[in-house]
């Protein structure tokens, strides 16, 4: 069945994670006339009984958070709860004095689903916490909540890398953390197709990640691991506290890069957005509604069901291997573009024009600046962006920022997988693979083309009653209809420049008994994206 297990580190994880179940939740069809989904339901959900008997189908995920941060979730839900159950043989005969934290109320959507009723308009306001918006059932064993540290402490905050690395190294050694929380979901597994991991890797979940990964990799020597890479808007936050979340990031990808099979940050653009997208960045439930608009269109095809898409299903370790083309290239840049629908060009109704978010043309979306090998790398084929890069490691902090501009002007491409889902978004690309093939005469294009893999499903991204209105159309009306998408996933060298940034600007802030060996772990994972184009050899074109 090609099952891929979830694990959820952190509570920005978690809302993106929520988010992303929620939609999951949506592609279920029930009762006649509903059609049959696309979406093979067996890859994210496990089968079971409930306590009464009745079968369940559950996520197929461990959800880690810490202290306060599950909000009114209880790890015993209303399916897996047994009415009557004795209390425990008391183990001291003494006076005992029971002391209870005053419980977190549930939410008014929470209220609403489990009376059947119209849910409210939720806002930032009334989300507090990413349970607030959930839509499913958890099984108790996918609810860990790490105890030693709390949410939101003042006291200690959970935000330093290092701490992470130790909270795991402790938990492991008391529970071994694989074995209690993550094997029986493997076990029970026929074929597994791969572990996808959301987490933090600006604070400290970066460093709990990098444990964790290690340990999977002893375990699970092949199994494909994809990680999306979390990073928190920086706006209005003290110049230290940006630096040591620059700090973390560098830990995290110097530890992460080698260990997963494809490491897939996520960032709010620090320029302005499109004028398709309006965001409050700080709101987490915003912010990762944002994030799982790209992540879960642009893995829409490793849960597809082959007999209904043959050509537009794959799996996790395939798709690895079209992007990672020398075997050293795991971090990959994420974009997207929510797509309009067609309008008539010039009152005609026979021509239509597809435009993007940011009223372009839809055949000129996917044109990133990228070098041209056919005139020896002193052109370039002119390429204009999706709407949002959510790619970016530029934090304005000095060198980085100039490095990070710098490297956007000219990028050489390995490989990119394009996605369009919905039938706007499938036109648009139709559209642009005849323009391809009628400039195909020219080096730049007729390369860029053997670079890309194309996906596509008429499935359209659903616009829930749990999601914030962030999409807007080309009129700034909030859109509430089932979006059309397109996202590029793609290794390419910018990733060099940006990481040579970020080691010249944290290196200095990291301590002497580690700064040797992240600066060169930095560098050797930049390195990896010259290999076959920067000493002006063709050879990566015919293995591309």
């Amino acid at each position: 069945m090609h099952e891929i297990i979830t694990l959820q580190l952190g509570q920005q994880s978690n809302y993106l994670a929520t988010h992303f179940w929620n939609t999951q939740e949506s592609y279920f069809t029930f009762g006649e006339g509903a059609g049959e989904s696309p979406v093979n339901h067996d890859v994210h959900f496990r089968p079971g009984l409930g306590a009464d008997g009745t079968e369940t189908f559950m996520p197929r995920t461990v959800i880690y958070d810490l202290k306060g941060g599950f909000g009114s979730m209880r790890k015993i839900n209303a399916l897996y709860e047994e009415e009557g159950a004795d209390n425990p043989t008391a183990l001291w005969n003494g006076k005992t004095v029971v002391q209870k934290q005053q419980p977190i109320d549930m939410s008014e959507y929470q209220a609403s689903l489990d009376a059947g009723s119209a849910p409210p308009e939720l806002t930032t306001q009334n989300v507090r916490y990413w349970s607030d918006f959930s839509r499913v059932y958890y099984h108790p064993r996918s609810i860990v909540q790490l105890n030693e540290y709390e949410l939101g402490s003042t006291l200690m905050p959970f935000e330093k890398w290092g701490m992470g690395e130790e909270l795991f190294a402790s938990l492991d050694k008391d529970h071994d953390l694989l074995d209690r929380d993550l094997r029986p979901f493997v076990e029970e597994a026929d074929q597994m197709q791969g572990v996808q991991i959301m987490t933090g890797i600006d604070d400290a979940w970066g460093g709990f990640a990098a444990k964790y990964v290690e340990r999977m990799r002893d375990e699970y020597g092949k199994t494909p691991i994809w990680l999306w890479g979390l990073q928190e808007p920086n706006a209005g936050i003290p110049r230290e506290k940006r630096l040591l979340r620059l700090t973390n990031k560098a830990r995290s990808f110097a530890a992460l890069s080698s260990q997963v099979s494809l490491l897939i940050p996520l960032s709010v653009p620090s320029r302005s957005l499109a004028r398709s997208v309006v965001l409050d960045k700080a709101s987490a439930w915003n912010v990762t509604a944002l994030f799982n608009a790209a992540m879960e269109s642009t893995s829409l095809y490793t849960r597809l069901k082959p007999n209904s898409d043959q050509a537009n299903s794959a799996t996790m370790g395939s798709v690895t291997d079209m992007l990672n083309v020398f075997g050293k290239q795991t971090i990959a840049n994420l974009q997207m573009s929510p797509v309009e629908p067609p309008a008539p060009v010039d009152g005609s109704s026979n021509g239509i024009q597809i435009l993007s978010g940011r009223g372009e043309l839809i055949s000129r979306l996917n044109e990133m600046s990228y070098e041209d090998e056919e005139d020896g790398g002193g052109g370039q084929s002119r390429v204009e962006p999706l709407d949002v890069d959510l790619s970016s490691l530029d934090e304005n902090l000095g060198m980085l920022a100039t490095a990070v501009r710098g490297g956007r002007k000219k990028a050489h491409l390995f490989s990119q997988l394009e996605t369009a889902r919905g039938e706007d978004a499938i036109k648009a690309a139709s559209r642009e693979e005849e323009d391809d093939e009628k400039h195909e005469q020219y080096g730049s294009r007729a390369q860029r083309r053997q670079k890309s893999h194309r996906y596509q499903s008429s499935l359209s991204y659903p616009m829930l009653d749990s999601y914030p209105r962030i999409f807007r159309d080309k009129d700034g009306t909030q859109r509430r209809d089932p979006l059309s998408m397109r996202t590029v996933l793609s290794t390419d060298s910018s990733v060099m420049t940006r990481l040579r940034g970020l080691r010249t600007t944290v290196v200095r802030s990291i301590g002497l008994e580690d700064r040797e060996d992240i600066g060169n772990e930095l560098a050797e994972v930049a390195e990896a994206y010259k290999e076959g184009w920067s000493s002006g050899s063709d050879d990566d074109d015919d293995d591309a």
